[in-house]
């Protein structure tokens, strides 16, 4: 199976589509009559220093993408699933058919309008933290006012939220053993903060009309399937929810034998793509457990962390594969990454698989949920 992936905002750059253009000139000039400006001036000279601001940036990327996924189609390729991450999620719908270029093109140009009139925010890239550290550090550090703006990949979280705000989330973040990396953006993109935008886009979409998808596309905001009935609703979500790459990219993986294809500038989602692909590769999706009457069972990662929270209290003593002397957990079991059964652990710095860990008392037997 293949899924076509489409990049967001962030993969820009002066040069970008110079052959698809050429090679799509009247799709070009309708875009350049749309907009009002040149938008291929715009992408391969930008003379007036406007690619990355994002009322220009947004149209442009669709664009390229959308061109990209034409001359993808002229090789008579076809995709299984299409899956764009934030601004790219307009070029999935337009490759499913729910939308015309025209009118990806005119969604964009106005979500990008919005979203650059919005009160200017600040978003930082958080690398080797995991997203439940990261909102206890946060809560703990009175950093309410801070959002979840993109789950990209296991430990690779970006924060969205005021300026003074972000910054001050630096120290905590270091403190755990994370990097905190400023991005440049001008606007608190995919947070509270958007909420002035996502209430007149929402007014504007409801003039747009969507066609049945040929091809299903996965939300952001879900990390599933979008269905006829959701598409605006999902669309105008999406401005103030995060952006779920990670979970998507599992749910397209637990599909079958999947390839991700990415169209548009540079490979950016590709490379998460790879990260993600390498952590579930290596993490159980199922484990099979033995019940209180010595009976073999299979269990989903979710059911683990439910029979353990309901089993054992904190402070449980359990044995770590490997080691002799038993130590006391420090939490409770959580689900990371939507998929991976993990716990804290005393004297340890991390979270251990629950496959890892067995209570002192019962190690023999773990029963299985229903």
């Amino acid at each position: 199976m293949k899924t076509y992936i489409f990049p967001g905002q962030g993969s820009q750059y002066v040069g970008m589509g110079k052959k698809l253009f050429a090679e799509f000139p009247n799709y070009a000039e309708q875009a350049s009559d749309l907009l009002g400006y040149s938008i291929s001036e715009l992408c391969l000279a930008d003379p007036n220093k406007q690619l990355n601001h994002t009322q220009f940036t947004q149209p442009a990327l669709y664009t390229v993408s959308a061109l990209a996924f034409l001359q993808q189609q002229k090789k008579q390729d076809t995709a299984d699933y299409l899956a764009g991450h934030s601004l790219g999620e307009y070029a999935a719908l337009f490759a499913a058919g729910a939308i015309s270029f025209e009118s990806g093109l005119k969604l964009v140009q106005k979500r990008g309008e919005l979203m650059s009139k919005a009160a200017p925010g600040a978003m930082a890239a958080v690398l080797n933290v995991s997203e439940y550290d990261l909102n206890n550090a946060l809560t703990d550090n009175n950093l309410n006012t801070i959002d979840i703006a993109n789950l990209n990949a296991p430990e690779q979280i970006v924060i969205s939220g005021l300026a003074e705000d972000i910054d001050q989330s630096q120290r905590c973040i270091e403190q755990l053993g994370g990097r905190f990396i400023k991005l440049n953006t001008s606007g608190a993109f995919h947070s509270r903060y958007m909420a002035q935008a996502k209430a007149e886009f929402a007014d504007f979409i409801q003039a747009v009309e969507f066609a049945p998808m040929h091809t299903p596309v996965i939300a952001n905001v879900t990390a599933t399937p979008y269905q006829a009935s959701n598409i605006p609703k999902l669309l105008i979500d999406q401005i103030t929810q995060p952006v779920q790459w990670t979970k998507s990219i599992e749910f397209l993986l637990s599909q079958g034998d999947m390839c991700f294809l990415e169209l548009g500038p540079k490979k950016v989602l590709t490379k998460l793509v790879q990260t993600i692909e390498q952590n579930f590769a290596k993490t159980p999706q199922l484990s099979t457990v033995t019940n209180s009457i010595g009976n073999q069972a299979v269990v989903t990662p979710q059911q683990q962390v439910t029979h353990w929270n309901n089993t054992y209290p904190i402070g449980t003593e359990v044995f770590v594969k490997g080691q002799a002397t038993p130590c006391k957990t420090r939490s409770q079991a959580i689900l990371q990454f939507g998929h991976r059964p993990t716990i804290y652990l005393h004297d340890y710095s991390g979270y251990f698989h629950l496959n890892d860990v067995s209570p002192v008392a019962t190690s023999a037997h773990i029963a299985a949920t229903a």
